[in-house]
C-alpha cells in the first residue's frame, strides 16, 4: 500500500524495459529539484574524472539525464530509441574507432549489462590511453544492503559468482551488486584479466540523500531547500562511508 502511495505517478505501471519509461525518468529528473540536485553532485564528480586533452566523450544510458546540459560535446547514447538521444548503441560492440574516445561516462549503467568482462575490453580498444571510464554506481555496505533489498525494485546479490547482471530487458536485468563485485571483492583477479585498466578511483559516497529523494520511480521526500541540509548531513557522515553509502564514483584509467 506505502508502495503504490509513494510511486511517481508519471511512470506507475510502465514496464522498465519500455523506452516510455525512461523518457518518463528524464521528465522526472528535470521536475524533482532535490533529485536533480543529486545529478548536479553526481555530474560534477564525473567532469572531474575527465582527462584535460581535448577529446570525443562518450555517455551510456543518457536518456534519463542530463549531463549534456554540463558536457554539450558528450555524445548521448541510449540502448533503445528515445528522445534526446545521439545515438543507439549496444555497450558491448561500441560503433567507435579504436583509440577514438578520451572518456566513457555513465550513472547507473554497468551494473545493467549483460558481461561486465566484454564491456571492459570494448571500452579499452575505444578509449585512448589516458583517457578515463568514469561511473556513479550502486554500492554494496551493510545499509545499502538493507535498502536496496527492501526499498528498490532492481536485484542486489553481492554473492553472485558471475560478471553478469542476471535477466533479459536492458533495463530490468539488474544485479546492483556487481560494481562492487568487480572493484572490490574481485578487483585483484579483475586487475589481472584487464590489465589495460588501472583502478584510479573507488569512492563510496551518499548515504540518504537518493533514499529521501524518491529517486526516479517515487515522489520526492524532501524539499529543494533541503539540499544544503543533507549535503552537509553525508560530509559529516562521510568516515562511515563504508558502512552506509548507498553509490560509488568509479573512475578507470587507460594504461
Amino acid at each position: 500500500m506505502l508502495d503504490r502511495l509513494l510511486a511517481h505517478p508519471l511512470t506507475r505501471g510502465l514496464d522498465l524495459d519500455d523506452p516510455r519509461t525512461t523518457a518518463a525518468r528524464r521528465r522526472i529528473v528535470r521536475e524533482k529539484p532535490f533529485l536533480r540536485a543529486i545529478y548536479d553532485d553526481w555530474y560534477a564528480r564525473l567532469l572531474r574524472a575527465l582527462p584535460p586533452a581535448p577529446g570525443r566523450v562518450l555517455e551510456l544510458g543518457a536518456g534519463g539525464g542530463f549531463l549534456d546540459e554540463k558536457l554539450p560535446e558528450a555524445i548521448r547514447s541510449e540502448v533503445f530509441l528515445v528522445p534526446g538521444v545521439d545515438a543507439v548503441l549496444d555497450a558491448l560492440a561500441l560503433p567507435v574507432a579504436s583509440g577514438a574516445l578520451r572518456a566513457i561516462v555513465m550513472t547507473n549503467v554497468l551494473h545493467h549489462l549483460p558481461s561486465a568482462s566484454t564491456f571492459l575490453a570494448e571500452a579499452a580498444r575505444c578509449v585512448r590511453s589516458g583517457g578515463v571510464v568514469g561511473m556513479i554506481e550502486p554500492w554494496n555496505t551493510p545499509w545499502s544492503r538493507l535498502v536496496y533489498r527492501r526499498f528498490h525494485h532492481e536485484p542486489f546479490a553481492p554473492e553472485a559468482t558471475s560478471w553478469e547482471a542476471a535477466g533479459r530487458g536492458p533495463l530490468s536485468r539488474a544485479n546492483g551488486a556487481l560494481p562492487w563485485i568487480l572493484f572490490a571483492r574481485d578487483r585483484a583477479a579483475l586487475e589481472r584479466e584487464h590489465p589495460e585498466w588501472s583502478v584510479a578511483r573507488v569512492a563510496p559516497f551518499m548515504p540518504f540523500r537518493y533514499l529521501v529523494s524518491g529517486g526516479v520511480s517515487r515522489r520526492s521526500l524532501m524539499p529543494a531547500m533541503a539540499t544544503p541540509l543533507w549535503r552537509a548531513l553525508e560530509r559529516a557522515l562521510d568516515p562511515l562511508r563504508d558502512r552506509l553509502a548507498l553509490f560509488a564514483e568509479i573512475v578507470l584509467e587507460r594504461r
